[in-house]
């Protein structure tokens, strides 16, 4: 990477203070950007407007998705944003390159009958279905993101008063309790007492749910697991850890649960992050009277 790019990468870490996921998707959207500006004979400091919007028009005719686009032209207005803050620029090439318009689509939301299925799948007469049962119920009971869940030491677990301590991606200050359905306490003390001790041999082990090694389950391990279950259940929808959290807080809003609540749960900083989920209710209230209304 250029000099350029290394020091934004290095103020978003030390000044603010992003998470080793958010950096590696700017790592990755920067360094594809300077690919490109290379080919083009032009670096991150000479670019202007036309090749920025070249390189747009080069992520679309590459098959990426008009999400996939957006993302990576809002990584470089990032860049330019802070070189231009700095006076590597005079001006950011960037400003007047806009996206592309998209079609107004929700989050995947899994039906609660969708949720019982799919947590019906893991076979619990063997140890890796009892610690994917474990792991699938506190993915619906709590909210969490990926990251979270694996990131669970054992000692975050208390079955006695049916919580755990969820850790934010980036610092402990992040940290916040979150309690536990009956069932869900149920199915972790069972892989706690029988399925962890099968799988670790190293006493010292901190991590709650561990792979078959006996080390720490990783992101891409336990997407694998998931996928695997929601084609088993035949559920036809492209399911990700992230349709697991967007179902537990459409349920609960859809249920009565406070919107504030909720918020404090899922550990938003804002409570515009939480509102989605009550305009993607009464998006589906709308399509509902659309579809059923007989007069519609």
């Amino acid at each position: 990477m250029t000099d350029a790019i290394n020091d934004y990468i290095t103020y978003l870490t030390k000044h603010k203070n992003a998470s080793k996921n958010t950096l590696s998707a700017y790592e990755r959207d920067l360094c594809a950007f300077e690919e490109y500006l290379i080919k083009h004979g032009s670096t991150v400091l000479e670019a202007d407007s036309d090749v920025i919007c070249g390189f747009k028009a080069h992520l679309s005719d590459s098959g990426k998705s008009v999400a996939t686009v957006s993302r990576s032209m809002s990584s470089v207005r990032s860049l330019y944003k802070y070189l231009t803050a700095t006076s590597a620029v005079s001006a950011n090439p960037s400003a007047q390159v806009k996206n592309d318009k998209t079609d107004k689509k929700f989050f995947e939301v899994l039906t609660e009958r969708e949720i019982d299925l799919l947590l019906a799948q893991p076979d619990t007469t063997d140890f890796k279905g009892v610690r994917d049962k474990a792991m699938l119920e506190i993915m619906y009971a709590t909210g969490m993101k990926v990251t979270e869940l694996i990131s669970l030491n054992l000692s975050d677990v208390n079955l006695q008063l049916n919580f755990v301590r969820c850790h934010g991606e980036d610092n402990a200050k992040h940290e916040r309790i979150v309690l536990l359905y009956p069932t869900a306490v149920k199915e972790l003390e069972r892989y706690i007492n029988s399925s962890r001790n099968y799988f670790v041999s190293d006493p010292d082990e901190a991590a709650l749910f561990v792979n078959v090694n006996g080390a720490r389950m990783t992101r891409q391990g336990f997407w694998k697991l998931l996928k695997a279950y929601a084609e088993q259940a035949k559920l036809g929808k492209d399911i990700t850890p992230r349709t697991l959290r967007h179902s537990f807080a459409a349920h609960l809003l859809e249920n009565g649960a406070d919107i504030n609540d909720i918020k404090s749960i899922l550990g938003h900083a804002d409570i515009s992050s939480t509102q989605v989920y009550a305009q993607y209710l009464k998006s589906k209230l709308q399509d509902s009277y659309l579809k059923y209304h007989p007069r519609s």
